[in-house]
């Protein structure tokens, strides 16, 4: 049994009926197997990272530079960012592993992350033989590139209280390592600095500029010059949401060195940065002050060395039911913005709304790629993304002009973008005030975090793609018991794939559009996923492959290298692998893990390895039990990294989840009334992270006698904060967690008698 080190660990160790325990929201451990380990068995002997990098003399730790970067094609054995390279292309040089041979692609190592098992998003990073990456609260990992021999690990010993704050689970999108130093951002929103050699820690930052609001962090950091910038989550989170900005501190001290915010303050406030003063004039001037805005900058940051220009994109406004700021329709920026800020002096250099008056949380903050190519016969140096709201942007990275936005998924929210005002047009289909409507895409987006890749050999683009609707319901005015849900603000987005029922859903939300209305709408299933390969300079797809149909499969990110290759996984616990050119399948791994984050390739002693860090979570948690295509629903969703070389066998698949079944429930003693208030109230609080079925926190309907006697206690008074179950005293009265817990017994009651039912059939 390993040292354990901090009071996380301990408490990981806590069997796990216990720790079941914890009702809410996003930090919950739940499996059969719980705690941290070291690294895997498989994976305890072999060579030093310094003797697997060469030369005899050992590399200083986390040697990254600018002149390095500038040149990391010439190093291809490293991926020395979460991109690999300074354009964050996800793309690799190396060719070992090519089309011809990637058939004897099989299992290298493994390393146990051993954290709380749920979603992996991470891209590791390898530098002179070592591996860098992070994992859920902002746990960060060195382990042996050859071997996957634990190095070093640090914990951050994040706020346990933070734990409602984050709105899509403990996710952590990655580590930047520069000058010596591994740079992560805990879930709390402290940005730390660590000795890449030892994972001690040299400074570290509180980011948050209000900690009475639900800020976290969850994105990677990313140099720019002499400074390290991090942005921050919570647009969608608390009745008003949060205000995004972004923070830049220098790389070796930590001191702050400028900030810049992406909406105005309150009406009357002094605006910190002269920026705010134009976009003031495009949001209601009567909105009130508990309206923060929104704009986070949660992922998808770029920085271009020669202009010096940092690139960020922002979310949603806030809330999504703009109304409630005032009757002006107006643009709200600068969110769901591309904006480009000096990395000195943190002033806006220029910026690009793809979303004026976002009303469908389609966040502008997807990856962005940096790349030179030809738009109608002129060479570019441009900036790329695949954007939530389905058009794939090119635009001049040194002024920002747009250069082409045509779409690369289904959309019905727009028809397309005015070239000569940049601005969509928008169809009637996207106004779901007062009326239901089945939009695509869904606020999930038709691309999310989740990395494209963009191969300079082929010349295109390889994304991940959500052919998904949401159909909004307007809470307010649509005749709908739920008036407001965590996450959602006055607004529900429905997902209506194949568990979706209208009926039910009436029920709760007011009138819906049925199955055979959504149906009707296309030729193909309403829900799928998809890996697309896009030509930006001809604005079309070269080919495709369905990746999942019927129920979002929740697949991962996407990586290209010079053998002609593309990487996915998927959540059915694959690792697929296409020609880059073609599309044509050329090989399948089974890992028995679902794979949400982007792969990538290294090489140490001459050998080619592919790893991808593998767990099921993220915005998944948020919209339903696991699906049932899900490797996390067979297997235990074990968060650990895998690496794969040419001749390596079959992978190690985790333990068969073994899902609880019903105790007996208690007696129901509560009302009807009481039962059915208790649903809203679980819809409107709880269904953010907890769904009745399998998922990564647990089902509350198989609580025992035990648990239900300390159900107040854990709900109101926080008596398992350090899992991740903060008290929800500020929230909800005594009369509220009395009928949550009515309506789950009632909801036990109802899986017992039909379990007990089928085991009297068998």
């Amino acid at each position: 049994m390993p040292n354990l080190k901090s009071p996380r660990e301990i408490l990981l160790r806590i069997p796990t009926a216990l720790v079941c325990a914890a009702l809410v929201c996003g930090t919950l451990i739940c499996e059969a197997a719980l705690g941290l380990k070291a690294g895997s068995a498989l994976a305890a002997t072999g060579p030093s990272a310094a003797e697997s990098a060469g030369s005899g003399v050992a590399p200083a730790a986390g040697n990254v530079d600018a002149a390095r970067l500038e040149a990391a094609d010439q190093e291809p054995q490293n991926w020395f960012t979460g991109g690999r390279d300074k354009d964050g292309t996800y793309y690799s040089p190396l060719k070992s592993i090519d089309a011809a041979n990637v058939k004897q692609l099989g299992f290298a190592w493994s390393y146990d992350l051993g954290e709380p098992q749920r979603g992996q998003e991470a891209t590791p990073l390898v530098i002179d033989g070592v591996m860098y990456t992070s994992g859920t609260w902002g746990y960060v990992y060195a382990v042996d590139a050859a071997t996957g021999r634990e190095l070093w690990r640090y914990d951050p010993k994040a706020d346990y209280f933070m734990g409602r704050n984050p709105c899509c689970d403990l996710v952590n999108r990655g580590v930047a390592v520069w000058q010596g130093k591994v740079f992560v951002a805990s879930v709390d929103g402290r940005l730390h600095a660590l000795d890449a050699a030892t994972g001690t820690k040299v400074w570290e930052a509180d980011t948050i500029i209000d900690r009475k609001l639900p800020y976290s962090s969850t994105g990677a950091p990313q140099i720019a010059g002499n400074v390290v910038v991090i942005g921050n989550s919570g647009a969608d989170m608390g009745h008003g949401a949060v205000r995004g900005y972004i923070s830049a501190y220098d790389v070796k001290t930590g001191a702050l060195k400028w900030r810049f915010f992406t909406v105005p303050p309150a009406v009357g406030q002094p605006y910190e940065n002269p920026e705010l003063a134009a976009a003031d004039k495009t949001w209601d001037p009567h909105r009130k002050p508990e309206f923060k805005g929104g704009a986070t900058a949660w992922d998808g940051f770029a920085y271009d060395a020669k202009l010096n220009l940092l690139y960020f994109g922002t979310a949603n406004a806030a809330p999504y039911d703009l109304r409630q700021l005032g009757p002006k329709q107006l643009d709200s920026l600068y969110a769901t913005c591309i904006i480009a800020v000096d990395a000195t002096t943190g002033r806006m250099a220029w910026y690009y709304q793809e979303t004026p008056h976002d009303s469908w949380d389609y966040d502008a903050v997807q990856k962005m790629v940096l790349a030179d190519i030809v738009i109608d016969g002129t060479p570019r140096s441009v900036i790329m993304q695949a954007s939530k709201n389905a058009f794939f942007y090119v635009l001049d990275r040194k002024t920002g002009q747009l250069l082409s936005a045509r779409n690369f998924a289904f959309m019905n929210w727009a028809t397309h973008v005015d070239m000569k005002t940049g601005r969509p047009v928008v169809t009637p289909q996207a106004d779901w005030y007062g009326t239901a409507k089945n939009i695509y895409p869904s606020w999930f987006g038709a691309h999310t975090w989740n990395p494209m890749s963009y191969s300079p050999q082929t010349q295109l683009a390889y994304i991940p793609v959500i052919d998904v609707p949401t159909i909004w319901v307007d809470l307010l005015h649509n005749g709908s018991k739920v008036k407001y849900i965590e996450g959602f603000f006055t607004a529900q987005g429905i997902i209506p794939d194949d568990t979706y029922d209208s009926k039910d859903a009436a029920r709760l939300f007011g009138p819906v559009p049925d199955e055979q209305a959504i149906k009707a709408m296309r030729h193909v299933k309403p829900v799928r996923e998809l890996i697309r390969a896009w030509d930006p300079m001809r604005q079309k797809v070269v080919w495709e492959h369905e990746t999942s149909s019927g129920i979002r499969g929740y697949d991962g990110g996407v990586m290209s290298t010079a053998g002609n290759l593309v990487f996915q996984g998927r959540g059915s616990g694959e690792l697929w692998v296409y020609a880059a050119d073609t599309g044509k399948v050329l090989k399948v791994l089974k890992t028995g893990s679902h794979i949400m984050a982007a792969p990538m390739t290294y090489a140490v002693g001459g050998v080619q390895y592919v790893a991808v860090q593998v767990g099921y979570g993220g915005t998944a948690i948020t919209v339903g039990p696991i699906p049932p295509s899900s490797a996390a629903l067979k297997y235990q969703n074990t968060n650990r990294i895998i690496a794969f070389k040419l001749g390596g066998g079959a992978v190690p698949t985790p333990p068969a989840r073994a899902e609880p079944g019903f105790p007996k429930p208690p007696e129901q003693k509560a009302t009807q009334a009481q039962i059915d208030a208790g649903e809203v109230t679980f819809i409107e609080q709880c269904t953010r992270c907890h769904q009745l079925g399998p998922s990564t926190t647990p089902d509350l309907r198989k609580l025992d006698a035990g648990l239900h006697a300390q159900f107040k206690d854990i709900l109101l008074r926080g008596i398992l904060a350090p899992a991740g179950m903060e008290r929800f005293s500020d929230l909800l009265s005594e009369q509220d967690a009395d009928n949550v817990r009515a309506y789950l017994i009632e909801q036990a009651w109802i899986g017992y008698r039909a379990q007990e039912s089928a085991a009297a059939h068998k």
